[in-house]
């Protein structure tokens, strides 16, 4: 027998959420559809109780009804778009909890809060919220683009309970910054580790190119050669992250000197500058901060510490921009209540360093 229940949404309209539920040789079948009127959420309730009668069907419609996870595989296989790291470990993570395994029409409002729920153990609300985030993108195509039953009604149903809830909240802006201490301990680290095995990645000049250039990890590692215009003491950065499209965001940055410098010290050794993988890179900081007792710093903090430095050096938002490469100056108005002022990286030892001859890079 099918069911229809009302649902207020976020405009005030009412959705009729019709849900039908056969129960044959000890197996579920569960399928879902909301409705703008009553009347038609009754006429699909009646059209489908009687497609399921007939010998066959209710097999078949399973053909249409795959696992959550294989949708998720699906997405993966056929997006076209290129997508950040932490997305992939995301969609991957989801993979491995129940919800995963259930039907698409089985994913429910009240399904989706019960995996945040289980996401909350250890994760701040930041991240549960970032985690359905991720998957509501699943939810935005699966049903106009494959017809699989997956309700994108009942993904944002359960994110506004979540919200209120408590469990899921916006990212909040960090403002962790290295000290010239850690950075220190961090470099002599990464030089001695480099002394003892030449093969290492070169995570000095990795470090400071970071601070210097204000590039994000995947931004450093995809930059090659033909991308670099010593001239203009610029660089093309390609597919830049921003809030809108990423793919074929190509945009020009400006290398402040001290970025450049580093950069010509370097080997030709491929077509990319940086020949290594992010996750190479990843391990590598979040491993040494560790052993050195560097708490709570991330790589993309290195970021944030290079564009506070345009800022404490006298750059308006416009020209901090044509090195950070953001398009909306509102994206800088974080930084302007920054109080120092000057280079705290005037005579920094270690610039010297990593703008000599690459085997050179440790001290």
């Amino acid at each position: 027998m099918g069911t229809i229940l009302e649902r207020k949404r976020k405009d005030g309209s009412t959705g009729y959420h019709a849900q039908i539920v056969v129960k044959r040789d000890g197996k579920l079948h569960r399928e879902t559809k909301t409705f703008d009127r009553r009347p038609a959420a009754t006429a699909w309730l009646r059209k489908r109780e009687k497609e399921l009668q007939q010998p066959g069907a209710l097999e078949a419609s399973k053909l249409s009804d795959p696992p959550l996870a294989e949708v998720i595989d699906r997405y993966v296989r056929e997006s076209r778009r290129t997508y950040g790291r932490t997305k992939e470990q995301v969609l991957r993570a989801i993979k491995t909890y129940d919800l995963a395994s259930k039907a698409c029409s089985e994913v429910t409002s009240a399904e989706i809060v019960a995996f945040a729920r289980d996401l909350s153990v250890g994760r701040q609300p930041q991240t549960v919220g970032n985690y359905l985030a991720h998957l509501s993108s699943i939810f935005a195509i699966a049903r106009p683009a494959w017809g699989y039953p997956l309700d994108a009604a009942e993904m944002a149903a359960a994110q506004a309970v979540l919200k209120r809830l408590g469990l899921t909240s916006k990212s909040r802006a960090r403002d962790r910054r290295p000290t010239l201490a850690e950075l220190d301990k961090l470099m002599e680290h990464f030089g001695e580790v480099r002394r003892r095995r030449p093969s290492s990645l070169p995570m000095q000049g990795i470090i400071a190119f970071a601070i210097f250039s204000t590039r994000r990890q995947e931004e450093i590692v995809r930059i090659t050669w033909a991308d670099l215009d010593e001239e203009g003491s610029r660089v093309m950065v390609r597919d830049m992250k921003n809030p809108g499209e990423k793919i074929g965001n190509d945009v020009w940055c400006e290398l402040v000197p001290e970025a450049l410098a580093i950069i010509r010290a370097l080997p030709r050794l491929d077509v990319r500058i940086w020949p290594y993988t992010t996750d190479a890179i990843s391990a590598a900081f979040t491993r040494s901060c560790a052993f050195l007792g560097i708490e709570d710093l991330h790589f993309h903090d290195l970021r944030h510490e290079g564009v506070s430095r345009l800022f404490e050096m006298g750059r308006t938002p416009p020209l901090a921009a044509s090195v950070s490469g953001h398009r909306s100056w509102a994206s800088l108005q974080r930084y302007t209540h920054i109080r120092q002022t000057g280079d705290k990286y005037a005579g920094w030892r270690w610039l010297r360093v990593v703008s000599s001859p690459e085997q050179g890079q440790s001290e």
